[in-house]
């Protein structure tokens, strides 16, 4: 496995990417991985660096960059307190269309490596990240093809930039993870995303994990659930191979 960290130009700053790519080959397919609102941290860059270990090359950008230094933070401690007040500023600084925009930028680093197979990329978000890969994938639909939200929130709302919009615009295809009982993803709203799918003819699957709760892929989370965790891996993981190496 090797890492490094690079910095990538963006519009609004230098946003801090971290990089992984597999032990063995020269070339691989390639995959956003976008962050949930505890900013990256241990645990982040253990999970991307999983996924490289699948075979792919995978980028982890610190969409916090434009708010400046920050943490890393200890998801058990900051659950214990004011959530809001701690990780509220951090995640004003970004949103869908942001981080869409800053997808160009990453986009554009993609492009200057000789070891990412084809233009035709992957994204995977995780809570906050969720709405930003399907939105990233909306803005850039020839870019990619696959996407997958785990326990992601606010996928289908009212607001301008609710990630059920860019439904026509992707050329994707796409699977949704959602947690039994997540209040930031109750079922009214993913039958509004379902949806709008739907009528855009969007390929898809949408899966719930019986008994998990919102964040339960992550080893850091005190509501990590280890059984559906390894079973979202098996599911991401076979999604991202049978796309993207086929």
């Amino acid at each position: 496995m090797t890492y490094e960290k690079v910095q990538v130009s963006t519009r609004d700053g230098v946003c801090p990417v971290h990089v992984f790519t597999p032990a063995s080959g020269t070339i691989w397919p390639a995959i956003v991985f976008y962050m949930d609102a505890g900013g990256v941290r241990p645990a982040e860059l253990q999970m991307a660096r999983r996924l490289a270990e699948a075979g792919y090359v995978v980028l982890l950008p610190d969409l916090f960059y434009r708010y400046g230094a920050y943490g890393p933070f200890d998801p058990v401690e900051v659950f214990k307190g004011d959530v809001r007040a701690i990780l509220g500023p951090l995640m004003a600084t970004t949103d869908n269309e942001k981080a869409a925009e800053d997808t160009r930028a990453l986009l554009t680093y993609l492009d200057t490596r000789t070891d990412v197979a084809g233009k035709r990329i992957g994204a995977v978000g995780f809570c906050m990240g969720g709405g930003m890969a399907i939105a990233a994938a909306g803005t850039f639909p020839e870019r990619f093809a696959a996407v997958a939200s785990f326990h992601g929130g606010n996928l289908a709302t009212d607001a301008p930039a609710s990630p059920h919009r860019y439904a026509s615009r992707l050329k994707a295809e796409v699977y949704v993870a959602a947690a039994e009982g997540d209040a930031s993803y109750p079922p009214d709203m993913a039958q509004r995303l379902e949806r709008a799918f739907d009528e855009a003819g969007v390929r898809y699957r949408a899966q719930t994990y019986a008994g998990a709760a919102h964040g339960w892929m992550k080893p850091d989370f005190p509501v990590y659930d280890p059984v559906a965790a390894e079973e979202g891996w098996s599911n991401l993981i076979a999604f991202f191979d049978r796309i993207l190496k086929s």
